[in-house]
């Protein structure tokens, strides 16, 4: 594996690096785990490696943090992470590992008490395949779950994760992209496409989304 200079990192994040994902195939199978470092190598992912992800969708919260990785510096959905190669998080059983994963780095994230995100109210909608370069050095290669959560939550952003948030209307939302596609400020490319292809008709049906649950599918972007 290629030696990435970490210095600059503090200790909360170096953590974060080490920590083991799940390795899957292109088609969401299983076939081992390595490190948040490796996975996001941009010479591993070139390779092949493919990591799963999860995903949460909020209709109006945009943060933007600061980890490694394609959302450094840019505007994203509320939440993106990986589900960890523990037993909780690899149970496949309705997309149960997957929650129990978003509602973890729900609370590292964003400090949302556990007891206010519990896995059972997060709703599984889709998959997305995803593969890009972030720059020289870090890339993304996943399968996302895409999951969705319509409810009022107490927000304490741990400033190692999230460096601005922001709550947006539609109209909000859309100028935003608008700026983005001007090149006066970043969005992540997952949250663009997801934006692009879904986001804004899901929005308009919120009380009505299970028509748009497909856990069949996975949606090459």
């Amino acid at each position: 594996m290629p030696e990435i200079n970490t210095d600059h990192l503090d200790a909360q994040q170096v953590q974060l690096l080490a920590e083991m994902c799940i390795l899957i195939d292109e088609n969401d199978r299983r076939i081992g785990a390595e490190t948040k470092k490796n996975c996001h190598l941009n010479e591993n992912i070139k390779k092949g490696a493919c990591a799963a992800g999860a995903v949460l969708l909020t209709s109006r919260r945009l943060p933007s943090d600061g980890r490694p990785g394609g959302a450094q510096g840019c505007f994203s959905n509320a939440c993106c992470s990986h589900p960890l190669s523990t037993p909780g998080e690899l149970e496949e059983n309705d997309a149960i590992g997957v929650r129990r994963a978003a509602q973890r780095r729900l609370k590292a994230e964003l400090g949302i008490p556990l007891e206010e995100v519990p896995p059972e109210e997060i709703n599984y909608l889709t998959r997305i395949y995803y593969k890009a370069q972030s720059d020289g050095i870090w890339g993304e290669h996943e399968i996302d779950y895409i999951l969705l959560m319509k409810k009022d939550v107490t927000l304490n952003p741990d400033p190692n994760e999230i460096k601005s948030h922001c709550y947006v209307s539609q109209e909000e939302l859309k100028e935003l992209l608008r700026k983005a596609a001007r090149g006066e400020v970043k969005v992540t490319p997952w949250f663009q496409m997801i934006a692009d292809r879904f986001l804004f008709h899901w929005w308009d049906n919120l009380n009505h989304w299970n028509q748009f649950v497909d856990h069949e599918k996975i949606h090459r972007m």
